[in-house]
């Protein structure tokens, strides 16, 4: 059965910087609230939004843009390729390329649903099919393909909203021997932290290894590997074979304890975090308000999908931030989703003007405060993860 357990209002599509006047009128809204199953434990989204919507030639977020992305991705294709030598390889959600871009441009295949990034990754010579991840693209890789040695998603499985087709997919697409490693927000951490803002229209679940193994086993696929990652404020590579295939790890029932010892197996650990949402709308709309009443020009560090979240969940506009700067040339000279705040390029933006900036990229948190030095000596990033404070 499933309980709704927070409701973050009406909310427009994270990534959809707009243009002109004529977009905002016909803005898409949805009601974005959360659900708990009790009986599968998985969290999901109340209502799903067309993916199509979302995941179109006009995506935004590159991967290799962060720094601290290109050396995660680097990372672990060389861990991978050392311990698994596969043969073949499948990448499902490519992206800009910045993973398969380490693996033989001969043996492996992605998949990718923007135009765009799939144009990118197929130029650099790597077969990539421009389509959603299904059990007919499934079919179509085993064809032209054969069986995958190695599948590796990043940031996508929560993205897609049939996770039966999607794991049976993946089963029939796997070789015997092979492994199926995905990369996700972690439910736990998201808990842990209040980072509410991990919610939004991309995110259909946030997955716990206890959800993730329910699925999965019933599709004769067993988890057999979990570790802990930092990136996106924290998720979890998880570790895939067919059951049977390989010896299950202790770090496997490690998480299963510590998400059962955090409640997550019940729905009142979840009413919990609801209250704690509220209370840091609350505390980060009173801050923000306190500090545009003295005088102080606030602006926003990061046009993310986090922050289109707690900008139109706590209804903070124009009166409370000047302006975003960001990095990501496709959002600039745009307005934000919903609030409609200006998006500016940080060297148009960000200068001896600003005294505060909002961390819409908290979980960039290292890397850009070590890039912006020179503001950390005059003014204060603000922060709403684990709670409402000053960095």
């Amino acid at each position: 059965m499933k309980v709704k357990f927070l409701d973050l209002g009406m909310q427009p599509i994270a990534n959809n910087f707009l243009s002109d006047h004529d977009q905002i009128s016909r803005e898409y809204m949805y009601h974005l609230t959360v659900c708990f199953d009790s009986e599968t434990k998985l969290v999901s989204l109340g209502e799903f939004v067309p993916p199509d919507m979302m995941f179109n030639d006009s995506y935004v977020y590159h991967s290799s843009l962060s720094n601290t992305m290109k050396s995660h991705f680097s990372n672990v294709a060389q861990a991978l390729k050392k311990e698994f030598n596969p043969f073949s390889v499948l990448e499902i959600g490519s992206n800009d390329g910045v993973f398969i871009c380490h693996f033989d441009k001969h043996a492996t295949v992605a998949v990718e649903p923007c135009g765009n990034f799939a144009k990118i990754t197929n130029d650099m010579g790597y077969k990539t099919y421009d389509k959603f991840w299904n059990n007919q693209i499934a079919k179509e890789i085993v064809e032209n393909h054969g069986k995958q040695d190695l599948i590796y998603s990043a940031n996508c499985m929560c993205h897609i909203q049939n996770l039966n087709e999607a794991f049976q997919s993946i089963s029939n697409v796997l070789s015997d021997d092979g492994v199926f490693i995905f990369e996700d927000p972690s439910l736990l951490k998201m808990i842990e932290r209040g980072s509410y803002d991990q919610i939004y229209d991309e995110h259909a679940h946030i997955f716990s290894i206890t959800a993730i193994q329910n699925l999965l086993n019933s599709l004769g696929l067993a988890v057999f590997r979990v570790a802990k990652l930092s990136v996106h404020g924290g998720s979890n590579r998880i570790f895939v074979s067919r059951i049977g295939s390989r010896d299950i790890e202790p770090s496997v029932s490690d998480h299963l304890d510590r998400e059962n010892n955090a409640g997550l197996n019940e729905i009142s650990a979840y009413k919990n975090f609801a209250l704690r949402v509220e209370q840091s709308k609350n505390q980060l709309i009173d801050l923000l308000s306190e500090i545009k009443r003295k005088g102080y020009k606030v602006v926003s560090y990061g046009a993310t999908s986090k922050s289109t979240t707690v900008f139109n969940y706590c209804e903070i506009n124009t009166d409370l931030i000047d302006y975003i700067v960001d990095i990501t040339p496709n959002k600039q000279g745009r307005l934000s989703p919903g609030m409609h705040i200006p998006v500016v390029s940080p060297d148009e933006g960000f200068n001896d003007s600003v005294d505060y900036a909002f961390l819409g990229a908290w979980n960039f948190e290292n890397e850009i405060v070590n890039k912006e030095k020179r503001f950390v000596k005059r003014g204060r990033f603000i922060s709403h993860v684990p709670y409402v404070r000053f960095i």
